[in-house]
């Protein structure tokens, strides 16, 4: 086991032992570096980095790019809707689940069409958009936020997709380990609901 496959085995593991955070209560929600701060929940840091990871994995080339930007331009439109006052009832359970769901999409991520994993990565944006967007509030408080959030989630999934890149992607327990522990710890935060 090389330095850099026990480095990304740990960090998983601390993640998923690490206290659940929810990322949608208890913040400002009025101003650009309140945006900034937002996606480090623990709920919204994880789907964040396994999208980049998913995506250097299950993609080639230049298409490695599609993971990040179907999740950032979903989540847009879910915070747009949240905003327009749309809800769905237990979206913070839905959120957890998109953990899960990250993880698993890492452990299978050679076997899972990249079609049908780029329409779960929108769905789980849908869902943190939605949370983003019922949180905000309307006017000039939503750009200011929004942009913040969406800086920072785009570069968690540019770090995430820099640390797929640097695992092998043959190494494929190392990425059954990392999905474990990621879909270990969106169990966690959804018994924790």
């Amino acid at each position: 086991m090389n330095t850099l496959t026990r480095r990304l085995a740990v960090a998983a593991s601390l993640l998923a032992l690490a206290g659940t955070a929810a990322a949608h209560t208890g913040h400002g929600t009025h101003g650009f570096l309140e945006g900034l701060e937002h996606p480090f929940g623990l709920d919204h840091l994880l789907a964040m980095v396994a999208v980049g990871a998913w995506s250097a994995t299950a993609l080639t080339g230049l298409r490695r790019w599609l993971g990040p930007l179907t999740f950032l331009g979903a989540m847009a439109i879910g915070a747009a809707a949240g905003v327009a006052g749309f809800a769905l009832p237990s979206v913070e359970a839905g959120i957890a689940v998109s953990v899960v769901l990250m993880g698993a999409m890492l452990i299978f991520a050679r076997q899972l069409p990249p079609a049908l994993g780029l329409v779960l990565v929108a769905a789980s944006a849908s869902l943190h958009g939605l949370a983003h967007g019922a949180e905000m509030p309307a006017g000039a408080g939503f750009a200011s936020y929004a942009a913040g959030f969406m800086l920072t989630t785009a570069l968690l999934q540019a770090g995430g997709l820099g640390l797929g890149l640097r695992v092998d992607r043959a190494c494929v327990w190392a990425w059954r380990i990392a999905g474990s522990a990621l879909g270990g710890a969106g169990l966690v935060m959804l018994v924790r609901l």
